[in-house]
């Protein structure tokens, strides 16, 4: 008896000292959900670049401009051509708001009050960081911000949406040029 039970212990030792198998995940990824986000988002620019065609179809007052960053935008005051727009890390004071694409105020500059911004290093949407870097002191536009220069797929969980495009008006106040922009 003794000897079988060493015998069976034997091979269960020698059955039990394998080569390691690695583990193999539960779930396996295809890549396809990802595939699937970059399809939709590309899918919502486009229907909210036909939505800011067509504000700017219909609105013959004024003249829009398209900036190198992705949105539209018009003057509301413009100063001379000659002065100086901020750059990295100038110190720059500016109000705005946050509006609907149908003009429906969601935030009002006094709900932000007078904005303190390093430019290109403080928390501002993406829209606003590269809006303040096209206008000059005095100046105020209106900008056109698809969503994803707003505030994205997530929105603010308060007043805007998800994939939300937005209006804002922007006044730059003051420009304070940081001391490697001074030529």
């Amino acid at each position: 008896m003794r000897k079988h039970g060493f015998l069976l212990i034997g091979l269960i030792l020698f059955f039990a000292c394998g080569e390691p198998e690695p583990r193999r995940p539960v779930q396996a990824r295809s890549g396809s959900f990802i595939a699937e986000s970059v399809a939709r988002s590309k899918k919502i620019l486009e229907q909210e670049q036909k939505q800011i065609q067509g504000i700017i179809l219909n609105d013959s007052l004024r003249t829009y401009f398209s900036s190198p960053y992705g949105f539209w935008f018009y003057y509301e005051v413009k100063q001379d051509t000659s002065g100086y727009t901020p750059k990295t890390n100038d110190i720059v004071w500016l109000s705005y708001n946050l509006m609907t694409f149908s003009r429906d105020t969601l935030y009002k500059t006094e709900d932000f009050g007078l904005v303190q911004h390093a430019v290109d290093k403080s928390q501002l949407l993406p829209g606003l960081r590269n809006a303040v870097k096209l206008l000059r002191k005095g100046e105020k536009a209106t900008f056109l911000f698809p969503s994803s220069q707003a505030y994205g797929y997530r929105g603010d969980n308060n007043k805007i949406e998800p994939n939300q495009p937005l209006a804002s008006s922007v006044s730059l106040l003051e420009i304070q040029k940081d001391s490697s922009n001074i030529n």
